[in-house]
């Protein structure tokens, strides 16, 4: 008998969490959005698995079947709103009603900028904004990777959205600015930039299949002023570039060649470079270039340089 009592005393808790979430109206608001994604962590996380968890411990399920239906049917509803929210933003890109300052008050509308967390963390965190921001691009689906990378080339991982509105925020791009994504992925940083500015942007890309992705993302969005390149960034081109972001997309005597490629950019017009990521160290080190804060040694905050 005793040994019921941790099984029942979990299900009383899950009843009362659902039926907290089932109540919650705020979390069918569409503009709650932050709200709904912490919601949907939980029931996944918290409620979900530890159902699951139970079921394989119990011989009468039917309480804990009830609860899972609950649960499911909360997410399911959630997701939803998300989806329709997603479909209707993604027709206002397609239709250029979302270009711009209207783009960034639209997100500003579903996150607070000014209250979030600003302090940095050791390695690269994501949030709901990154969620949002994904939810935006019309194929969800994420390609694999065909083409093998050299030693020094480093395994792709998405700049968090968060850092992509930071540099916006912090670079004061003007109209005749062309930006510069190297190691552009999937595209996001890239598209970013054009949705919040404007301005022209190009991403270089050594993968085919991620420069093919971010291509019919740019396609599907109606995006004509954002390129992406399939080359290796010490063949591209960036005569056209004034502002080129890195997140580490590679190291050694690679990112040597690329440094030395904006080098000779430089002496044409001044340029600027924004780093993310251990390469900062190496870019910190180039004497043709002047950092915008000479005491931020943390290799996981934006560091912005420009030529002299």
């Amino acid at each position: 008998m005793n040994g019921d009592l941790p099984v029942k005393t979990a299900v009383f808790e899950l009843q009362s969490s659902i039926e907290v979430m089932e109540k919650n109206v705020a979390l069918r608001e569409e503009k709650n959005f932050d709200e709904r994604g912490r919601a949907l962590e939980f029931i996944e996380h918290q409620i979900i698995d530890q159902i699951e968890e139970l079921l394989e411990k119990t011989v009468q399920p039917d309480k804990l079947l009830s609860l899972l239906y609950r649960a499911e049917k909360i997410k399911s509803e959630l997701e939803e709103i998300d989806n329709n929210l997603f479909q209707r933003v993604q027709a206002g890109i397609q239709e250029g009603r979302y270009r711009g300052v209207a783009f960034k008050n639209m997100v500003e509308e579903y996150f607070d900028f000014n209250s979030k967390n600003k302090e940095p963390g050791e390695e690269p965190g994501y949030d709901n904004l990154d969620i949002f921001i994904n939810g935006l691009f019309p194929f969800p689906r994420i390609p694999h990777q065909i083409k093998d990378l050299e030693p020094e080339m480093v395994y792709y991982q998405k700049t968090p959205s968060k850092i992509v509105f930071e540099l916006v925020e912090k670079t004061h791009f003007t109209k005749e600015d062309v930006f510069f994504d190297l190691g552009s992925g999937l595209g996001q940083p890239a598209i970013l930039v054009n949705l919040i500015t404007g301005i022209k942007t190009k991403g270089v890309e050594f993968e085919p299949a991620f420069c093919e992705y971010a291509k019919e993302c740019t396609g599907a969005l109606n995006l004509s002023q954002v390129e992406f390149i399939n080359v290796d960034a010490r063949q591209a081109d960036y005569s056209e570039g004034t502002v080129f972001f890195m997140f580490t997309p590679f190291r050694g005597e690679i990112l040597q060649e690329v440094l030395s490629k904006l080098k000779k950019e430089s002496l044409r017009r001044k340029i600027k470079i924004i780093s993310y990521g251990p390469c900062t160290v190496e870019v910190a080190r180039q004497s043709w270039l002047e950092s915008a804060d000479t005491k931020n040694d943390n290799i996981y905050k934006l560091h912005f340089f420009s030529s002299f």
